[in-house]
């Protein structure tokens, strides 16, 4: 194969007088070898990609976020597992309020039902949510209510921080767990007195946010870096090919609203969160110490140390002996005591180095080669940051 000179990009012609192999196959010219070896160092140099996350996964929208609404309601419709009328005041007073406003008077008299109960209702109101939708609420019983199984939440308005009304809510209440029993045993699985209602909810107020009248967008990280806030707002000057997006601090980037996107800001925002960005942050090992995790950063590096670990096992055991004077003797009988103490230091375990900045795999196989557990390898971690080896944090749950 040879190249053919001329206008245009240069193609691949086959050359008349090219010579076959005894193979059958073609030789490869000298130029296509050339060509393979240097794709083949360049795949060599290029090492492991980096792992790039969207802006849209690492930062959200100054001022897009859900608002939290909560409301008193009342489930009916219980087959006997509600409220105690006569242990719960409020749930009596509610009942009483209730009949009263549907023409029914009863004051003064005895109620012993046991069909209700006196909930707490809560949901989230989506950003951008409008009148009309539907949204999920959660109910949770207040009283002694032993089960909301089968009940009905009866129309009870949310509300916001605002102490206005956004959303009301009405339903059957699902719940995962059940209680049953008898005289003797019961048995409880789950949690029966907490229930959603799927759709319960209908939003009545919308929340007031235009964002096609902001002059600037602010970029909240979730994870708060300086250098992933810059890599950020590098990401954006480049795609604007402007310096329009600034990093105020390792949590914000504020971006000023270029004149093409004015009045427009759904593409605007499109756009940015399709950006791929590095994110960087600090070397941190996680452990909680009461289920033996261990969660450690790609970041974390350790100086040159040595760790030996091993168990003091300390036994004593107590064996009492009678003492017994002979049968003339004026002697008597006394209890001698005997201990045996024997000590275990596990000799078995040895000392092993670990060197000068190993990686994090590198890390755990020379922790590993110890053969020690989760909750020992906490200790020597943090016996290592003592030390001051360990180029980390160590965030304690």
């Amino acid at each position: 194969m040879v190249l053919a000179e001329g206008g245009g990009e240069p193609v691949l012609q086959p050359k008349r007088d090219m010579r076959v192999q005894t193979a059958g196959q073609p030789r490869p010219s000298g130029l296509l070898r050339l060509l393979g070896g240097v794709l083949a160092l360049l795949l060599l140099a290029q090492g492991p990609a980096a792992a790039l996350s969207r802006v849209k996964d690492l930062a959200s929208i100054e001022g897009v976020r859900q608002n939290q609404l909560v409301g008193y309601g009342i489930v009916v419709g219980l087959n006997g597992t509600g409220d105690t009328l006569n242990n719960i005041p409020f749930t009596r007073q509610s009942l009483q309020a209730m009949l009263e406003r549907l023409g029914v008077n009863t004051r003064g008299a005895t109620m012993r039902t046991q069909n209700l109960a006196a909930v707490m209702v809560t949901a989230s109101l989506p950003p951008f949510g409008t009148q009309g939708n539907r949204i999920d609420i959660t109910v949770s019983s207040l009283g002694d209510a032993k089960s909301l199984q089968g009940g009905t939440l009866l129309v009870t308005p949310l509300l916001g921080a605002d102490g206005e009304v956004y959303a009301l809510a009405q339903g059957s209440v699902a719940i995962a767990g059940f209680s049953a029993g008898g005289e003797a045993a019961s048995i409880t699985r789950g949690v029966p007195t907490n229930g959603r209602v799927p759709n319960g909810a209908m939003i009545e107020r919308e929340m007031a946010f235009k964002m096609n009248d902001m002059r600037s967008l602010r970029l909240s990280l979730r994870n708060p870096d300086f250098t992933t806030s810059k890599r950020i707002a590098a990401a954006i000057n480049d795609f604007m090919a402007a310096d329009t997006a600034e990093p105020t601090d390792p949590a914000t980037v504020t971006i000023q609203i270029p004149a093409k996107y004015a009045g427009n800001m759904i593409r605007l925002v499109t756009e940015i969160e399709q950006l791929k960005v590095e994110p960087d942050q600090t070397a941190r090992v996680v452990v909680d110490e009461r289920s033996g995790i261990i969660v450690m950063g790609r970041d974390v590096r350790v100086s040159t140390v040595a760790i030996a670990q091993g168990n003091l096992t300390v036994t004593i055991t107590e064996q009492p002996q009678v003492s017994q004077p002979n049968a003339l003797s004026q002697g008597q009988t006394v209890v001698v005591p005997r201990t045996g103490v024997r000590v275990d230091t596990g000799d078995g375990n040895k000392l092993a180095l670990v060197k000068e900045g190993v990686t994090l795999r590198e890390l755990v196989d020379g922790l590993n080669a110890l053969g020690i557990g989760p909750r020992d390898l906490i200790s020597i971690l943090q016996a290592i940051k003592a030390a001051g080896a360990l180029q980390a944090d160590i965030e304690v749950m």
